[in-house]
């Protein structure tokens, strides 16, 4: 099957793709980067080049009946309706609004251009409609940052607190979801569900803790494994990486690896944060250990030790620790967003006598991220 590229940068051009790709025709499509074939195996739809646990670019493939399964739990678990797209089209949840609108089959509503209140609520306000005289519910999917811009604005202005009341549901993910910012939402009148997924899942296929149907999860050695008929195929040339991450047990179930710490006990799901050194921060990807390569090459930060810190918007943020007096944050910043980008940036610098470290002579990150938290 012919594999083609789409820009993400007009959700409006995916959309068309995204439609041909998945209920038509159409070749499949690739967003993001990376040196892809131009030929892919029958029953993909889409390649999303997206960086992973170790913050390399990888290509996940995903099927059209992945896609699908994934969008008709949705429905079957929150309704159907009219989706409003806030999100890139370049990531997964950008992309499963449009697939859960078109099998629906309705578009979605689209909100171009830069992310603020008065567009969104602008924007809710036109997605009114009935049908014999029924309401047709909406719905929507956000990332916490988003999320706390509409609350901060929802309690000085109505129409943003209504706007964020009208949904049936608003789909919330990408990184966790602080319980003071959805107290506050909640006190709006927003009808939140706390989704926990990834690209290689389809998005999200855990709902406030609750897997969706046909959906099953797993602990095993103190790791998240996820199977279901929405996983993807896996990654595109890349087989090595395919057989780590997707696994077959005894009996032939496939399970994805998420990577992630947690527990399941009376069929809820509960994340406890990454296995690896990574972090989300703000809905993207950052590896700790590229953004420590970076800073300890700053002058004066060759002790640098990057930690982990919850931040209100952006869900986690790196932090640098050392034992250095140099004044040395800007430059620090500045050289990561140029090599990561601008969600890799250190948020501040804690500085300590001494590095505390292990046995091995490693620095002890746990006692590092207990000072900064």
């Amino acid at each position: 099957m012919r594999l083609e590229r789409v820009e993400a940068a007009d959700p409006r051009d995916v959309l068309r793709a995204v439609r041909g790709a998945v209920l038509g025709a159409g070749p499949a499509i690739a967003l993001g980067g990376g040196d892809l074939p131009f030929e892919v195996p029958a029953g993909t739809a889409l390649v999303v080049t997206t960086s992973g646990s170790t913050g390399v670019p990888k290509s996940v493939a995903l099927s059209r009946s992945a896609l699908t399964a994934s969008a008709m739990a949705t429905a079957a678990r929150i309704g159907e309706g009219h989706w409003l797209l806030p999100l890139s089209g370049g990531t997964i949840a950008g992309i499963q609004v449009m697939v859960r609108a078109l099998v629906a089959g309705r578009d979605p509503a689209i909100l171009a251009g830069r992310f603020s209140a008065p567009a969104f609520a602008h924007a809710a306000s036109g997605m009114r409609s009935t049908v014999g005289g029924e309401r047709i519910p909406t719905f929507t999917s956000l990332v916490p940052a988003q999320l706390l811009t509409l609350v901060d604005a929802a309690e000085e202005a109505p129409p943003v607190a209504q706007a964020l009341a009208s949904f049936e549901a608003i789909l919330v993910g990408g990184q966790r979801l602080p319980d003071v910012l959805r107290e506050r939402a909640l006190a709006l009148g927003a009808r939140l569900v706390r989704t926990y997924g990834s690209t290689e899942t389809s998005g999200g296929c855990v709902y406030d803790g609750a897997p969706l149907d046909d959906v099953r999860v797993e602990v095993v050695d103190g790791e998240l494994r996820i199977a279901g008929p929405h996983l993807a195929d896996g990654y595109l040339g890349d087989p090595d990486r395919t057989a780590a991450a997707f696994v077959v047990d005894a009996s032939g179930m496939r399970w994805y690896r998420t990577g992630d710490a947690g527990s399941v006990a009376d069929g809820r799901v509960r994340v406890t944060g990454r296995i690896d050194n990574v972090i989300v921060s703000g809905g993207v990807n950052v590896s700790l250990d590229r953004v420590e390569a970076i800073v300890r090459e700053v002058p004066g930060l060759a002790d640098a030790v990057l930690v982990p810190a919850p931040h209100p918007r952006w869900g986690e943020v790196p932090v640098i620790v050392t034992a250095s007096r140099v004044e040395a944050l800007g430059a620090a910043r500045a050289a990561v967003e140029r090599e990561l980008g601008a969600p890799g940036r250190p948020d501040r610098v804690v500085r300590v006598a001494t590095i505390p470290r292990l046995a091995s002579g490693k620095p002890d990150r746990r006692a590092l991220r207990a000072r900064v938290i």
